[in-house]
Parts: C-alpha cells; sequence; structure tokens
C-alpha cells in the first residue's frame, strides 16, 4: 500500500487535507508519486505544480516537500502544498 498525505496551508492553518492510497503494484513509486500529485491537482482544481530542483532536492531527503507559488503558473489563495509520504509497501 503505497500512501501520500497532502495539505493545504494558509496563514499557518491547515485548511484541507487528503489522503491518496495507491494499491497498483504495476507502478513504480515516481509514478504512484505523480499519480497522486495528479489526484491532488484534479480534486483541489490546481493547475499541476513545476518540480523544481529544490522541490526534488526536499523530497528525495525528506519524502515530503512544500509546492509554493513559484511551483505553480497560476495563482493560488493558498501559502503553500504539502505532501508527504507516509506508508509504502
Amino acid at each position: 500500500m503505497f500512501r501520500l498525505w497532502a495539505k493545504i496551508f494558509k496563514d499557518n492553518r491547515m485548511l484541507h487535507d487528503m489522503v491518496v492510497c495507491n494499491d497498483n503494484k504495476n507502478l513504480n513509486r515516481t509514478q504512484k508519486i505523480f499519480a497522486a500529485v495528479d489526484e491532488i491537482c484534479y480534486t483541489y482544481d490546481l493547475s499541476k505544480p513545476i518540480w523544481l530542483d529544490s522541490t526534488i532536492a526536499d523530497f528525495k531527503k525528506h519524502d515530503k516537500t512544500r509546492f509554493t507559488q513559484d511551483n505553480f503558473i497560476d495563482r493560488i489563495d493558498f501559502d503553500y502544498l504539502e505532501i508527504h509520504v507516509i506508508e509504502e509497501g
């Protein structure tokens, strides 16, 4: 079971959160992460974020990263979207 937790923050308060689960054994870890981000963006009507070098480095190091306005082409009405891998298996 692969689970990714997404949280949207504004003014140091969590506005929304969701957990995306993926049991597909045919996908590798990267594909599961991208599929989860796609589902999160669809659910909250967001454009897909751009993975900057700093975003990738944080994610590789901590299995967690934040997408700020710099990662989105469209304007966002929150401070950041945080994703965190909470289970792999």
